[in-house]
């Protein structure tokens, strides 16, 4: 069945029909860590909706994707932490060298390494990227791209610095297209330096940064003058876009903090050097608040994944959670709503495993295609996952497994197989029985149980229920008794 694609576009503030601007290829872009540290579970929404939106486009859509998330591997956060003697340079990393820039490359590819591994653990498999490119292997194009922006009179040199100059801009075109903007706080030549700053500053930005002591650099002449220097943050990634995918793409993906000043900054630059705006579709997911706070250390709410994984926390689980809340919408990340998570992820695991099982010839025959179509539907509309999410919960309560005919548990194993090509936390395949032991403590707590359940002490086989799934296993009850089965895949 087709299904037409519709998305929330941040640059018109509405759900629009999503076309491609070739044929049945999406070019999208990510815009992707900034390597100078283990990424936070903040971080980690950002790119695991970018990888729900390309699954999406290619299951439900059934479009080729070219998807492409840069590396940020050069800004302020990577040059303060690879410097000289900084405190943030670990033994993994080698020692460190007189040369600033083989620290950097050292420092941020140790960091590089360790994203890479921390996304496939949620799930995000590599193959599906088309590119991942680095800043520092586009320095050359990040240069030409400012000599455009001078040349066109959108940028000024201050001391060796290359700024952007917003006023002259706005005569031009608007700046603010993504963030409203007060411009009753802008100072017509005023400069931020900083690659990021609060949303209150506005002022022009840096497209190129001169040489500092002990600082990493680029040999850079400009209009005769010396500019030494390395790239803005906001430049990299309006560089590697048109390079790698063209201009313009069909969607730019990114957190919504992203929105001002990176994103707007973005648009002003390419649009001021190579004439055209990045995208058409610019799509953002919202904050993730932990236990209904900003994520922040000194509230000790700051979590890594490899900091969930080390509390013994599967990381599929969260990959779960980040998607039974829709992306534009704020997610509370706390440790009730994970074990929930991960409750929900096994009841649909087990349903998968029974539907295997099956072997009933004359059960009921519910409509898989019906439930296929509920569920593609409410994807296509704006990645509406909790819709989807609700209508397979809905069908499991209507159509326990053992209650199907054999031939429509072949065809919602088909389904969910589709299904699991988007959110890839399920195991398709009969359960490996032969993988399962069961302690002897919990087949004895499952009898004790049984036996207060014959004798009504409810209170009591609720406790001892419990005492079960503290031993990582479950007491499910069935028709002829009962039977175990892990809580874990």
């Amino acid at each position: 069945m087709e299904y037409t694609i519709y998305l929330f576009n941040s640059l018109t503030r509405k759900i629009e029909k999503f076309t491609p601007l070739e044929d049945k290829l999406v070019r999208m872009y990510s815009c992707g860590p900034t390597v100078y540290n283990f990424a936070h579970i903040g971080n980690m929404r950002s790119f695991l909706f970018a990888d729900l939106l390309q699954r999406v486009l290619r299951v439900v859509g059934k479009y080729k994707v070219r998807w492409v998330m840069n590396i940020t591997n050069i800004d302020d956060k990577t040059i303060r932490d690879s410097a000289i003697g900084s405190p943030a340079w670990l033994p993994e990393m080698g020692k460190q060298t007189n040369d600033p820039l083989k620290n950097l490359l050292k420092f941020t590819e140790y960091y590089r390494k360790a994203f890479l591994a921390d996304i496939q653990l949620l799930g995000i498999n590599l193959r599906d990227f088309y590119k991942m490119p680095k800043a520092t292997d586009y320095i050359p194009q990040m240069q030409d791209l400012v000599r455009r922006i001078v040349e066109k009179g959108f940028g000024y040199i201050v001391n060796g610095s290359v700024y952007f100059d917003v006023s002259k801009w706005r005569q031009h075109d608007i700046y603010g297209k993504l963030y409203h903007i007060d411009f009753d706080k802008f100072k017509e030549g005023s400069r931020i330096d900083a690659d990021s700053y609060d949303k209150d500053e506005f002022s022009d930005f840096a497209l190129w940064k001169a040489r500092k002591e002990g600082e990493p650099y680029w040999e850079f002449t400009l209009n005769g003058v010396n500019c030494d220097g390395r790239p803005g943050w906001h430049l990299e990634c309006s560089v590697m876009e048109r390079e790698i995918l063209g201009l313009p793409f069909d969607i730019h993906t990114g957190g919504v903090d992203l929105k001002f000043p990176h994103h707007e900054d973005e648009i002003a630059q390419s649009k001021a050097g190579y004439g055209v705006e990045p995208t058409v579709f610019w799509c953002h997911n919202e904050f993730l608040l932990v236990e209904g706070k900003k994520m922040s250390k000194s509230l000790g709410n700051f979590y890594t994944l490899r900091d969930l994984i080390s509390k013994g926390i599967d990381p599929l689980d969260i990959r779960y959670l980040m998607f039974s809340a829709h992306y534009a919408t704020q997610l509370n990340f706390t440790f009730d709503g994970l074990n929930a998570s991960r409750k929900a992820r096994l009841r649909i695991q087990n349903y998968i495993y029974e539907l295997f099982q099956n072997q009933n010839k004359q059960g009921k025959n519910p409509d898989a295609k019906e439930l296929e179509k509920d569920v593609f539907s409410a994807l296509a509309n704006d990645l509406q996952t909790p819709k989807a999410l609700a209508s397979i919960f809905d069908f499991i309560n209507e159509n326990p497994a053992n209650d199907l005919s054999q031939d429509t548990a072949q065809k919602l194993i088909k389904f969910f197989e589709k299904f699991n090509k988007i959110f890839n936390v399920w195991e398709i395949s009969p359960r490996k029985e032969e993988e399962i032991q069961i302690p002897q403590e919990v087949e004895e707590l499952a009898r004790l149980r049984w036996q207060a359940k014959q004798k009504k002490d409810f209170r009591t086989a609720d406790e001892i229920r419990e005492k079960i799934k503290s031993l990582g296993f479950q007491v499910i009850d069935t028709k002829e008794g009962y039977k175990i089965e892990p809580l874990s895949k």
